[in-house]
């Protein structure tokens, strides 16, 4: 434990310092580059304190960050401001996670999955993955059975 406040503490800025917002998203890994924390913020995804914000605004101690990344919406409050990205159990104590619960995944095994070296499939094993997945002709052409 006396090693993470340690590395928290020598990712801190000194003091006077300010941490940009793109920088502190990656810092504290909500993302997994700083430049795809400046994509998200020029492209309207990230809002401090209800605002949407350039990739410089600067975040202090107490902002709500909203971001909204891969389908889902992360809600965190600044704990502690970090400019240098650290292990996942130091960022943890940088942020208050306050997200909803992502979405329950569907639990659906995977259609068409084949055995290795089963070799290529028969037109007849097609035409069963294309069943199995939902997938063919709508209207009654070609490749739908008749009901």
């Amino acid at each position: 434990m006396a090693d993470a406040k340690a590395a928290a503490k020598a990712a801190a800025p000194a003091t006077g310092e300010t941490v940009r917002v793109d920088s502190w998203i990656w810092s504290v890994r909500l993302v997994k580059t700083r430049s795809m924390g400046a994509a998200a913020c020029r492209g309207g995804h990230v809002r401090v304190n209800g605002e949407r914000v350039k990739p410089a605004h600067t975040v202090r101690v107490g902002d709500e960050v909203r971001l909204r990344h891969d389908g889902r919406e992360r809600v965190v409050v600044v704990k502690r401001v970090i400019r240098k990205r650290v292990g996942a159990a130091v960022a943890a104590e940088c942020l208050v996670d306050n997200s909803p619960p992502p979405p329950p995944r569907e639990a659906v095994a995977p259609a068409g999955v084949r055995d290795r070296g089963a070799g290529r499939p028969t037109k007849r094993d097609r035409r069963e993955l294309e069943r199995l997945r939902g997938l063919g002709a709508p209207d009654g052409g070609p490749g739908t059975p008749a009901s």
